[in-house]
């Protein structure tokens, strides 16, 4: 048990060596360079890419149909073995009547 504790001890002090080193290496002026580096590219690549998968993601849901597919009862899907604690047992918490259909079919449409 004793060896366990000088090997942590010495894991623990060279760790704090190391972030010495790098806190020194920081200190010499090579840290305010990259972080004006990080910056620009910040503000040149992140913040637009950001911004074309917006507007990639809004055009491509102004053409997109908002039908239902059609609703095929797959025996493994949709398998409720206990009711939910929540409403009426049959809904999941996040349950959506559009999107999310129940065991039986889509809510409100009698095929």
């Amino acid at each position: 048990m004793a060896a366990f504790g000088r090997v942590s001890q010495a894991l623990v002090r060279s760790s704090l060596i190391q972030n010495r080193r790098q806190l020194s290496a920081v200190a010499g002026g090579h840290g305010e360079q990259a972080a004006k580096t990080w910056k620009v590219l910040s503000f040149v690549v992140a913040l637009p890419g950001v911004a074309v998968c917006m507007l990639n993601t809004f055009l491509k849901e102004q053409h997109h149909d908002h039908e239902q597919p059609e609703f095929v009862a797959y025996p493994h899907l949709r398998i409720r073995s206990k009711k939910f604690p929540w409403g009426d047992g049959n809904h999941s918490l996040f349950h959506n009547s559009h999107v999310n259909p129940l065991p039986d079919g889509y809510e409100g449409h009698d095929e």
